[in-house]
């Protein structure tokens, strides 16, 4: 199953709320997202479908081996291009939306060569 952005958006909220409270609820990712109760359901229906997350009978939300891998991928292109935009002079609010925005459609190839090109 090829996720669109908004399944790598949701998967990396539950990977950075995972690491920040423990355990996730989809009320938490109602709050973090500003996304009402019906959207964030239907998302996890659909995200649980495709094997990527697995909610606990308490409503925990944990994601799988997949989940996790696509998550921590998505959330190391942010925080790399956050790193990247403010290294050349843009403003940490405008580099970490527009880093948002650039992490789900950047190519592996273009990725590497800035990692490369700022030394990590």
């Amino acid at each position: 199953m090829h996720l669109q952005e908004s399944g790598e958006m949701y998967l990396e909220t539950i990977y950075v709320l995972t690491k920040k409270l423990g355990v996730v609820r989809s009320i938490d990712i109602c709050e973090e997202m500003g996304y009402s109760k019906p959207s964030v359901s239907r998302a996890m229906s659909i995200l649980k479908e495709g094997g990527y997350i697995v909610v606990e009978k308490g409503g925990h939300i944990i994601l799988t081996d997949a989940g996790r891998q696509v998550a921590e991928k998505i959330y190391s292109r942010h925080t790399l291009l956050t790193k990247f935009l403010t290294g050349i002079g843009v403003d940490a609010e405008t580099a970490a939306e527009d880093a948002c925005k650039l992490e789900h459609h950047i190519s592996d190839v273009t990725y590497e060569a800035i990692k490369k090109h700022i030394g990590l």
